[in-house]
């Protein structure tokens, strides 16, 4: 399927890009960009072809994050009920980036800045270019930091503090900042942000799934659970993948000296 405000491809490794494509805004999102978004990552949580997905953007930036006049302008006209509407479907892209079972990259390799940043933040992984900034800048449009999810998870990759301080000051976080303070994972020179984040995502994709996949979905459920309920949680899920074919895939390429063989059909 095509789609008219990104692009999206799928190889035969089973790693999928997701492109933005409008350059000459740095990528900025619109209700329609929104829409396709909420709907592709919907349909990836039940795709077994593809194994990672990395998101990226074409041109000079990574996401700019919601557009001034395509958004906040038709927005001010809006009832209760319309604002509500659009606030939800942000909200959706989240909450399927996180119930995707498939690990997610981002791939910053210029500027993050708004809802650009939260979809950055809300991905599993981060390469992100050297001297690239993040800007979590809501307050400075004066919105508040708690959107799409942001005051759950910033907290949580980077701590209380820091978290309070990037959202109520919205000043730049800048790529060493962001390494050091656990936002980025990895930061390399620009030009080899996509081939960093493309590396990582088929070295995913040629590993064992069920163990991968179930261990993305454990991080994202027990970081709502009291530990009594996490330890039950691993209980019956390593009890399940203990049974998997790729677990005795792994035990018998151990015993005869070769590397495993996953499948790669689901």
């Amino acid at each position: 399927m095509s789609w008219e405000h990104f692009r999206f491809e799928v190889d035969d490794a089973g790693v999928a890009t997701l492109t933005l494509t409008r350059p000459d805004t740095l990528n900025s999102l619109t209700f329609e960009v929104y829409a396709d978004l909420a709907t592709l990552t919907n349909e990836l949580i039940g795709r077994r072809d593809v194994k990672a997905l990395v998101v990226a953007g074409e041109g000079r930036g990574f996401c700019s994050g919601g557009n001034i006049d395509d958004i906040m302008g038709p927005l001010l006209e809006r009832d209760v009920e319309g604002t509500l509407d659009f606030t939800r479907m942000t909200c959706e892209v989240v909450r399927n980036f996180r119930r995707m079972p498939q690990p997610v990259i981002a791939a910053v390799h210029g500027t993050a800045a708004g809802a650009g940043a939260v979809l950055a933040l809300a991905s599993d992984l981060r390469i992100v270019g050297d001297g690239v900034k993040f800007h979590f800048l809501f307050t400075k449009v004066a919105l508040a930091g708690a959107d799409m999810g942001t005051a759950w998870m910033l907290p949580r990759v980077i701590g209380h503090g820091r978290a309070m301080q990037a959202l109520l000051f919205g000043d730049p976080i800048s790529s060493d900042q962001a390494l050091a303070w656990g936002l980025a994972n990895a930061v390399v020179p620009k030009d080899e942000v996509g081939e960093t984040a493309r590396a990582w995502a088929e070295r995913l994709a040629r590993g064992p799934q069920e163990a991968l996949r179930s261990t993305k979905l454990a991080v994202h459920a027990e970081a709502e659970m009291g530990l009594e309920a996490a330890l039950e949680y691993e209980t019956t899920l390593q009890a399940a993948i203990l049974r998997t074919k790729d677990h005795r895939e792994f035990f018998d390429a151990h015993h005869e000296d070769r590397e495993p063989r996953y499948r790669r059909d689901r």
